[in-house]
């Protein structure tokens, strides 16, 4: 671990792309390949390879107090330092007493370790394995250790460049490791095959998510069309991006974020699993009206909010918030990936493989009183699993009416995709645009601030801020983006000459900040004492030119909560 941790220092040590993945290559290439592989996996930012449903169940909290034992340092030593370095890896290697030598633990003695934690119950029996572990090793290892557990190597180093970095050490292509990696979720296991010269034989596993294809944001229908001139057009839905993946009877569901969220949707499963072959399907989950007709339609991400999360979803939440999987892309069917393929090839195998034999989906229009019915033995809301329809358009016009179609239908705005792209996971170009309008922008005052973290260490970089409630200022949400870094500079001086709490990484300031807050949509939320919660807030700007009391109010924030709603 002594050797990993010390070609970490030097991967963190320089900025440049080539330099790192020499260091990782040559790294790898001196261990043993078993050894190697779980380096790789360490190296990509996690104890475990994706594909594995192992987590270790380690908060933050617990490692901050192992650490402070270990340490004997005291709180304010440790905060003193945490703000210095922004990373408790970091902090680890500064507090924790020195050791002669290294450890004697290699990778994967580490990673058994971590499997140890993983399995064991409870908060004290997984912080007395942390304490042994850390124990055991030097304050170097210590903080790759840490940062490991908590997924966060901070050391410009992205598993794309691991996978370099493979190519490089056993002279495979990096296409060739990069498939593999894709069909397999396991970076360590590619390594073996690379090492072996077998990544040709890299094999299709399901369950576990494959990297999302991601989309540029487009500021108007004319820049979208400069990209492709026809386009294949579709509502932008509000609510979560899903990948699902179908086999043998079984259906697992996974977010963007690669966490599995099958359980927040129990219904789900049951509409997917009557596909007449194995697939892996692209699309989003919203929440669904029937109030609007027959077929329905999707309404705000708000609604969809009380849905996520959950351990246990009731058949009383079922009723009052039914969903519907609005299906876009197809990834894999009947033993082919079809990544490669273009999107309208993708989208007739999707059609056929939506269109054919599987098990009914029952679905019976709203009654007399505009509520939703159902058979009678069925218990709960239906699922909908629907083929998300896809529009065309060759002109700016033509654009501009589908967006104004979609809003009229409660959607975000539109999705414009090449029909002759490839799907790249992972990866953001101009094959893919979104086209969408904020809701609106709020005024806010800001009345506190955090330190930040990785590239913001040292400066005050998230802005919690609130609306006037009559006379008193209700917070309403938080921001950390849309600031350039000569303006959090300046603002991190401002607020520690006005700082009215110091609560160590929190400080209470002057509320004397006005921001300009732009945001997709808003939701109630018990989080703050507003009772709403902004959905993706940018800050637009600093306002100058407006004093605090000049600041929007909650009956504004109400105002704009109401018309999303219509």
């Amino acid at each position: 671990m002594e050797k990993l941790a010390e070609a970490c220092e030097r991967v963190a040590g320089t900025t440049k792309k080539l330099e790192k993945t020499a260091v990782v290559a040559d790294y790898l290439k001196s261990r043993t390949p078993g050894d190697a592989a779980v380096s790789a996996v360490f190296l990509s930012g996690r104890p475990f390879p994706v594909w594995e449903e192992t987590t270790l169940q380690v908060g933050g909290a617990l490692l901050w107090r192992t650490v402070s034992e270990l340490s004997g340092k005291t709180e304010h030593e440790l905060t003193a330092a945490y703000r210095r370095h922004g990373d408790l890896g970091a902090v680890a290697a500064e507090v924790l007493p020195a050791r002669s030598g290294g450890s004697e633990l290699g990778a994967t003695e580490v990673q058994e370790k971590f499997r140890q934690i993983a399995a064991a119950r409870g908060p004290a029996a997984k912080g007395a394995l942390v304490r042994d572990l850390l124990s055991q090793v030097t304050p170097l290892e210590a903080k790759y250790i840490i940062k490991t557990m908590t997924g966060d190597l901070r050391i410009g180093l992205k598993e794309s460049l691991v996978e370099e970095a493979i190519a490089k050490a056993y002279s495979g292509t990096l296409t060739e490791v990069q498939r593999a990696n894709m069909l397999l979720g396991d970076i360590g296991e590619t390594l073996k095959l690379a090492a072996d010269g077998r990544l040709a034989q890299a094999q299709m596993r399901l369950f576990h998510p494959l990297g999302f294809m991601l989309a540029s944001p487009a500021e108007s229908a004319e820049e979208a069309l400069s990209y492709f001139e026809n386009a294949a057009v579709e509502d932008k839905y509000d609510g979560i991006r899903a990948q699902a993946h179908f086999a043998g009877g079984e259906v697992r569901i996974f977010s963007r974020t690669r966490d599995e969220i099958t359980e927040s949707f129990p219904e789900l499963p049951d509409a997917l699993a009557g596909l007449p072959q194995d697939a892996i399907l692209d699309g989003e989950i919203v929440a669904w009206s029937y109030l609007a007709g027959e077929t329905g339609r999707a309404v705000p991400f708000s609604a969809l909010q009380q849905r996520l999360g959950r351990k246990k979803v009731s058949d009383e939440m079922i009723r009052r918030v039914p969903v519907a999987y609005l299906v876009f892309d197809l990834l894999y069917a009947g033993g082919d990936l079809l990544i490669d393929r273009p999107l309208r090839e993708r989208g007739k195998i999707l059609d056929e493989l939506l269109s054919g034999p599987r098990k009914a989906v029952k679905v019976r229009p709203p009654g007399a009183q505009g509520r939703l019915t159902f058979d009678s033995e069925e218990q709960t809301a239906p699922a909908l699993v629907i083929r998300a329809p896809v529009f065309q358009a060759a002109s700016p016009e033509e654009l501009d009416q589908l967006f104004e179609a979609a809003q009229a239908r409660g959607n975000e705005g539109l999705m414009i995709k090449d029909p002759e792209s490839a799907y790249t996971p992972g990866k953001r170009g101009k094959s893919w645009l979104k086209l969408k309008r904020e809701l609106a922008t709020l005024d806010v005052v800001v009345k506190a601030v955090e330190y930040g973290h990785g590239k913001r260490i040292g400066v005050l970089s998230d802005y919690t801020f609130a609306v006037w409630d009559g006379d008193r200022l209700v917070n309403i949400g938080k921001a950390y983006s849309g600031l350039t870094d000569a303006e959090i500079a300046e603002m991190s001086k401002w607020f520690l000459e006005h700082t009215v709490e110091d609560q160590g990484f929190r400080l209470i300031v002057e509320p004397k900040i006005v921001l300009e807050v732009a945001f997709n949509n808003m939701m109630r939320s018990d989080r703050h004492e507003s009772g709403f919660a902004l959905r993706f807030p940018r800050i637009v700007r600093i306002r100058t030119d407006k004093l605090p009391e000049d600041a929007d109010t909650i009956e504004r924030a109400r105002e704009l909560y109401e018309h999303q709603k219509n």
